[in-house]
């Protein structure tokens, strides 16, 4: 299996073309194996860039525990340097498929740095939040965990979005409240948890615990989740810098609702699995 490891702000991914041949085998099998940091290549999941009969590509995502995801804005923006760069297409605007929706990305040729139409939050299902009716809004919601309970919003990027505000998030335990938070009986489809601390209107800073990933160096519809929720409290402006562990992302609430995510999209090496 020929592979090729990216990262987006420090949210790496192994992707492997399957435009022309599908990739065989037990799928979520391999993508534990590929992820795990000390036998595989070290990864937070697995994705495949696939054909799709309504865009110009698909993303086919897997977290590092080998479940599906439905979307990942680091790792889409990582598809569409690749497929540029590789030559699978011309295009510097893009649409790609994924399994929350197709978004459109472009490609800037000058910096290297993808900016993703992520589109407004979704209607949120059930399956994200028990208390959900499917209405395309914020859902405040309280979760408690531990002896603690957090005011929270809930948000759908085509994926589940928990975002807590805190007052100090580079002490703040996100490895021991982080999964109790996405593993809390109220996500049924367990959930994206984001930590997050504003300092001005246009910077805030942003820990994640993903969904089947652990703590991850950053989470690009995580960053959009929390541009949505701070931009509808009022807490930051129209465009901010959102400040992850492994980079900045800087997102954009246009005044429909509309979130624009740009950042970096880096190829760190190539090789071969025979895992």
């Amino acid at each position: 299996m020929k592979f090729t490891k990216m990262h987006g702000a420090g949210n790496d991914y192994v992707y492997v073309d399957v435009t022309k041949k599908p990739l065989k085998g037990d799928v979520p099998a391999i993508a534990r194996a590929v992820s795990d940091r000390r036998t595989g290549v070290g990864s937070d999941g697995l994705i495949l860039i696939a054909k799709s009969r309504s865009a110009d590509f698909r993303m086919i995502m897997y977290n590092a525990d080998g479940s599906e995801g439905e979307m990942c804005g680091n790792g889409i923006r990582c598809i569409a340097k690749y497929v540029v760069d590789h030559g699978l297409t011309k295009k510097k605007k893009l649409a790609i498929e994924t399994k929350g929706g197709t978004v459109g990305i472009e490609v800037h040729a000058k910096n290297g740095e993808v900016t993703v139409a992520m589109g407004a939050p979704r209607p949120l299902p059930k399956s994200f939040h028990v208390a959900a009716d499917g209405a395309p809004r914020l859902l405040p919601a309280t979760v408690r965990a531990g002896d603690r309970a957090f005011d929270a919003t809930v948000v759908s990027m085509g994926n589940p979005h928990c975002v807590i505000e805190v007052d100090d998030v580079a002490n703040f335990p996100v490895t021991t409240l982080g999964p109790l938070i996405e593993n809390h009986p109220d996500f049924p489809s367990r959930v994206n948890v984001e930590f997050v601390q504003v300092f001005s209107p246009s910077r805030v800073k942003q820990r994640t615990w993903e969904r089947g990933s652990g703590e991850t160096f950053a989470c690009g519809s995580g960053a959009c989740a929390v541009g949505a929720a701070l931009r509808a409290k009022g807490r930051t402006a129209e465009r901010a810098a959102i400040e992850l562990l492994g980079g900045t992302l800087t997102i954009r609430v246009a005044a429909d609702g509309a979130i624009f995510m740009t950042g970096p999209a880096v190829e760190v090496f190539s090789g071969e699995w025979a895992g």
